[in-house]
């Protein structure tokens, strides 16, 4: 699709699945399981989608998914299947991963970050080899040394080469532009240092919503995940945006949707929840 100066397309990095239970937080789930059924294994199944931006000379990739530098044992507890590449799903799109010049991560955990670097004859290295990743310093400085509740979440080997490569960009605070018409979004009740990312021409904006809403069944307020940090802050940051959203009509991207790629919201007298669901864009 267009969006003033922007050609977006979107990359299926392929399927994994989580506990459901984990996914949907203090929700039962009888109430979950009706937009979410799960395996026998209690998981979910849940899509990789990333986001490609693509103006004047650059190309940007938001997040890049699980990758492929997994085990045969963590491949069957994430239920991951390796038929699907990024390199091949680029590819089908007329570019490789030396066209990539920028690579921005809405936060590293492994889900998001772990298309990062590659294993290359024992060596692990950055998938893009002329492209400089950004991530919240706040969010590298925590995957560096988190708590003992969200260790496994994040792999240093898939983002501590990027820093020693020296193709790495902690943004700031004060950092709330990508580049023009790119607006970054940090709401830190996922993880401390996780970031949104708003593509915007002045009158129509796509909302990429990384783990803030998940999937389109996360809408509605109480609809937390498990695996959050800070709950309440997801809370009031779900208040902000959704409520943004409205008054804009922006386009919500989901990037873990496995059906539906985006939706609008709408606010009616039983709370905040889908107004349309978009399935092509």
């Amino acid at each position: 699709m267009k969006l003033g100066k922007f050609k977006i397309e979107f990359i299926d990095a392929g399927n994994f699945a989580l506990d459901g239970g984990a996914m949907f937080g203090v929700i039962p789930k009888p109430l979950w399981e009706k937009t979410n059924p799960s395996d026998e294994a209690n998981r979910i199944k849940l899509a990789a989608r990333l986001m490609l931006i693509e103006w004047d000379n650059e190309k940007l990739l938001i997040d890049t998914g699980m990758g492929d530098k997994w085990d045969e044992k963590s491949k069957k507890i994430y239920d991951i299947h390796t038929d699907i590449s990024l390199e091949k799903e680029l590819a089908k799109k007329g570019l490789t991963t030396g066209q990539i010049t920028k690579v921005l991560l809405t936060h590293l955990h492994f889900d998001h970050a772990g298309g990062n670097t590659k294993n290359v004859k024992g060596k692990i290295l950055p998938t893009f080899p002329n492209a400089q990743y950004y991530v919240r310093k706040q969010n590298f400085e925590w995957a560096l040394s988190p708590s003992e509740r969200d260790i496994r979440n994040y792999m240093h080997e898939n983002f501590v080469p990027l820093a020693e490569e020296g193709v790495l960009t902690l943004l700031e605070d004060r950092d709330t532009e990508l580049a023009e018409g790119i607006i970054l979004h940090e709401l830190n009740g996922h993880t401390f240092g996780h970031q949104c990312v708003q593509v915007t021409d002045g009158s129509q904006s796509l909302f990429y919503c990384a783990d803030l809403f998940p999937t389109y069944a996360h809408v509605p307020l109480p609809y937390i995940m498990g695996f959050d940090l800070q709950p309440l802050i997801t809370l009031q940051d779900k208040k902000k945006i959704l409520t943004k959203a409205i008054e804009e009509d922006w386009t919500l991207v989901l990037q873990h949707d496995p059906d539906i790629p985006a939706i609008k919201v709408e606010k009616t007298e039983k709370g905040f929840g889908v107004k349309e669901k978009i399935y092509s864009l």
